[in-house]
């Protein structure tokens, strides 16, 4: 099973209104972006646990597993090549198809702050297996009843 990861709006929050600060979380050692301090590194464990191929499906590209990945004490994870386009497609985010390519046949959950029905139909209709879908809110990032809705979906899958 392959999980997707956005960082932006998924694991870093943004757009919280400014009498609601974001929690800063520290480690040892000084991250090499400092909006990772908004990223609680015990997300990195939880991810694990969800017993999937986590694969970076950011714009952060390779340094993903640079900043990102060391902050959460994951290993370095694959990383989805963008293809060059010249419009994204109508209506559909523009990681909609390039993630179906990637994962073929495999089932795979994809866990973003974008994502829309438009994708979710698209997928359904262009994706032989099983897929997960998840909007998390930009605002909070990962939370606990993200994590109850990912581990429910993958139970069912197993």
């Amino acid at each position: 099973m392959l999980l997707f990861l956005d960082i932006d709006g998924t694991l870093i929050p943004f757009g919280a209104p400014a009498d609601h600060p974001y929690p800063v979380y520290e480690t040892d050692h000084t991250p090499p972006n400092p909006l990772l301090t908004r990223v609680d590194p015990a997300l990195g464990p939880r991810l694990r646990a969800l017993r999937c191929e986590l694969v970076w499906a950011t714009t952060w590209m390779d340094d993903a597993n640079a900043c990102v990945a060391p902050w959460l004490g994951l290993p370095p994870l694959p990383v989805v090549e963008w293809p060059d386009e010249d419009r994204p497609p109508a209506l559909l985010h523009w990681k909609t198809r390039p993630l179906v390519a990637w994962a073929g046949r495999r089932p795979f959950v994809w866990i973003d702050d974008e994502l829309t029905e438009a994708d979710r139909a698209w997928v359904a209709a262009h994706h032989p297996g099983p897929a997960l879908l998840h909007r998390v809110d930009h605002e909070f990032g990962l939370t606990e009843a993200d994590f109850a809705v990912l581990e429910d979906w993958l139970t069912a899958q197993r």
